[in-house]
């Protein structure tokens, strides 16, 4: 049998926060992997689920409710925060046993550092930070991912054992959970040899710069761009995003001006968001920042350029001066003159 028949199904590593919860990325890759192997009758979505000791009941129901079909469950008190050695070593040693023809990591911080070691590892290929996955005619994974800037879209193909990818957060949607679905849990026993470590985790430091809350969690995004002009006027972007309750984001010139945090950057270079409304005010719209927000479900653009690209991906256009149409919106908002629902 020729080696690569060896290899089966879909594995998504869990990607678990500093407060021992799922990233949603976990998730929306359980999704789309429901999807992938809809072309491949027999073949599952395993999940490697890393983690230290202790009650992870939690973890298991949300993984197994999203759809999987095995939780590969590697417990140990070392493994209780992250470590690039330790876990490069178990999912290296998970992949070699299980053999799963595609393996899918979120584009995070944490799956940044360690797909590409694990990819090297394992002396197979990688596509990283994709935004549209699907199985090809020949049964191969074809990745897509922006290039040059985010100027052009290429589709990669790994002809290597297991094709691995990462994928960016907020690009797929969050799938069905199903409370009757139960996945079969396998507890695996991976030795540690802690002879390999060469850190030390210390401790998990908050974003001091972080204003307000977060676009990664935000239903509703109200983005200012170059067209802000300053730092100070980000502060009617600040009370819309109050009355809606939603978070202040921010285009790559506006973050490399100072005017706010990296934190809030949306794009390519920043965080795709996938909020139900986007409220893009001055900015122009390029393709490295309708990368990060096109997938929302309803965008306003509010621009004093009628040629400005964001009003191509608009689901409203508003063709003005933002600090005399921003601040009429939030009082219109306030005084219940204009309703908004989300």
């Amino acid at each position: 049998m020729p080696e690569d028949r060896l290899y089966t199904g879909v594995c998504v590593l869990a990607d678990v926060m500093d407060k021992h919860t799922l990233a949603d990325v976990t998730l929306e890759l359980i999704g789309v992997s429901k999807q992938l192997i809809n072309q491949h009758s027999g073949e599952k979505v395993s999940v490697l689920l890393t983690t230290g000791s202790g009650n992870i009941s939690t973890l298991i129901k949300n993984i197994s409710t999203a759809g999987a079909d095995i939780i590969y469950l590697v417990q140990d008190e070392h493994l209780k925060d992250y470590s690039t050695e330790l876990y490069t070593d178990v999912v290296c040693e998970v992949v070699n046993k299980k053999k799963p023809s595609i393996v899918l990591v979120g584009a995070t911080t944490t799956g940044r550092d360690l797909a590409p070691r694990v990819a090297a590892r394992l002396n197979t290929g990688l596509s990283a930070d994709c935004t549209g996955l699907e199985i090809n005619e020949n049964g191969l994974l074809a990745a897509t991912r922006p290039t040059f800037g985010g100027t052009l879209m290429a589709t990669i193909l790994c002809k290597t054992m297991p094709q691995m990818v990462t994928v960016r957060p907020k690009v797929f949607p969050l799938p069905k959970i199903d409370p009757s679905h139960i996945a079969k849990v396998e507890q695996l026993n991976i030795p540690l040899d802690l002879s390999h470590v060469r850190t030390k985790f210390l401790g998990w430091v908050q974003d001091c710069k972080q204003v307000g809350r977060r676009i990664d969690d935000a239903d509703v995004i109200v983005a200012g761009g170059r067209g802000m002009k300053d730092a100070k006027h980000f502060k009617i972007l600040e009370e819309l995003a109050h009355v809606l309750g939603g978070a202040v984001g921010a285009s790559r010139a506006a973050v490399d001006a100072g005017w706010r945090p990296h934190s809030e950057q949306v794009g390519q270079t920043g965080k795709t968001v996938r909020p139900r409304l986007y409220i893009a005010c001055g900015i122009s719209g390029s393709l490295q920042h309708l990368a990060g927000m096109n997938s929302s479900d309803i965008i306003i653009a509010i621009n004093n350029d009628p040629d400005a690209p964001i009003f191509k991906v608009a689901s409203y256009g508003i063709i003005g001066d933002l600090f005399e149409i921003v601040p009429a919106l939030t009082t219109a908002i306030k005084e219940n003159q204009l309703k908004v629902v989300v």
